[in-house]
């Protein structure tokens, strides 16, 4: 570890002032955060991530050797909390947004002829920390890039406007409040609405109730809700549009692509809406349509319990031309390929199949070049490139429309099982190391 002071003394002064710097020998090799976007202004797609919390490194997947290298690392001299892109409509260039404990949000953007990250804007919010009322923990965006929300672990959300300027400089607006006081949030995504007024997800429960309650029945009555925050862009207000319950044990929201699509106006890109990653199941939801459900399938070993429930811990969407699915990944390392059969705006049915085993990762990120990088939880980091996507393979696929209403007929849905295999669709292409996590050490005295 290496401490830094640096040292600034007014010359009718003798007394100055003294920043500390705390830096490691070695960069962190942990990835917390990822996302992937054209940052360069180029077709070409890197991965930018978040290692250990306080440094911001690019990465560059090669096509031709599958081979990742980094294009340039900045120690941010901060905690990032949560990590971002998007993109202005009719651009060409992906911007970076981050959420951190300095209690403001910050928009970056990736200089190639300098090769470092240029601070577009840094706006303040609130006091620094991670605190569990200041926003940053949690980061939504505009599919579209016209709009961002950062929340806070309790109560506080904030919207601001992206836009372009005169000189088609980015611009940020004031932030926009979307409180609910006495709430716990779980999780937001952006909700794909095409051009209408952006709209985001949030998954919350309010303890007002339970936190009066000294017997405890408010508590185990509370419900956890899907509620909708919507951004009037011409009122400049955003509003709670709808808000519906959901399971208890419900913990990540999707992003389902939907509105017009921008090649075959006739036709859309998806249903819209979002799905709900919960305990055992997940759930596709929107606002005054039918609910889809479907098991997430359990492993089928001599080992394995069947009383046991399956939480996703990480998952990507990945469009492409005509079509769309989700990478799902449960605790155990196992990805489950999520496909929605849709005529329009209409879902006819959401289904799951088991797809193959990686690390259980922070986060995973899938490129258009055809690669799948998985930020491990532990261990090393890998890049993997998809030999095929499993639609023709054997993996039993399980779908809602072979449930009673969809699988939302109130009954619990029947497990679903698969055996666990070699990897089959994917091929690892390259290796980061990391040493993370450290859990001990030895002392050696010479």
């Amino acid at each position: 570890m290496i401490w830094t002071f640096t040292t600034s003394i007014d010359s009718k002064q003798v007394d100055g002032y003294m920043h500390l710097y705390n830096l490691t020998i070695l960069p962190p090799s942990a990835i917390t955060a990822a996302t992937v976007g054209s940052f360069s202004g180029t077709r070409q797609q890197d991965i930018c991530v978040c290692r250990g919390g306080t440094r911001l490194e690019l990465l560059r997947p090669d096509s031709t050797t599958g081979k990742l290298s980094s294009v340039v690392s900045t120690q941010v001299f901060a905690t990032i909390r949560s990590l971002s892109s998007f993109r202005l409509t009719g651009g060409n260039k992906d911007y970076i947004i981050l959420g951190s404990d300095s209690g403001r949000i910050v928009v970056l953007e990736f200089d190639p002829t300098a090769n470092a990250f240029v601070k577009l804007h840094q706006e303040t919010y609130g006091k620094s920390g991670p605190r569990r009322v200041v926003p940053g923990q949690y980061l939504a965006t505009d599919p579209k890039g016209r709009a961002v929300m950062i929340a806070a672990i309790e109560k506080s959300k904030l919207v601001y406007i992206l836009n372009r300027d005169s000189a088609a400089n980015l611009t940020i607006s004031s932030p926009l409040e979307a409180h609910k006081s006495n709430a716990i949030i779980h999780h937001i995504v952006g909700v794909d609405v095409g051009f209408e007024n952006p709209l985001f997800a949030a998954l919350e429960v309010d303890y007002g109730e339970a936190d009066q309650d000294p017997t405890g029945e408010a508590f185990n009555a509370a419900e956890k809700m899907l509620t909708y925050y919507e951004l009037d862009l011409g009122l400049n207000h955003v509003v709670r549009k709808w808000s519906e319950p959901t399971e208890p044990r419900a913990n990540m929201l999707l992003q389902v692509p939907g509105g017009q699509s921008t090649t075959h106006p006739d036709k859309f890109d998806g249903p819209s809406g979002v799905i709900v990653c919960c305990e055992d199941m997940i759930i596709y939801k929107h606002q005054n349509v039918k609910e889809h459900r479907v098991p997430i399938p359990k492993r089928s070993t001599p080992f394995s319990d069947p009383a046991q429930g399956v939480i996703i811990v990480a998952a990507v969407m990945h469009k492409m031309r005509g079509a769309f699915f989700f990478l799902i990944q449960s605790e155990e390392g196992d990805l489950f390929k999520v496909t929605i059969d849709h005529e329009d705006e209409e879902v006819q049915a959401l289904k799951i199949k088991y797809f193959d085993t990686v690390p259980v990762a922070a986060s995973l990120s899938i490129l258009k070049s055809g690669f799948l990088f998985v930020a491990a939880e532990m261990g090393n980091h890998y890049l993997y490139q998809f030999e095929k996507l499993g639609d023709d393979d054997e993996e039993t696929e399980f779908s809602s429309a072979d449930y009673p209403e969809f699988g939302a007929d109130g009954q619990p849905l029947p497990a679903a099982f698969f055996k666990p295999r070699a990897l089959e669709n994917l091929v690892m292409s390259d290796e980061l190391e990391s040493l993370a996590p450290i859990t001990g050490r030895r002392r050696r005295t010479c």
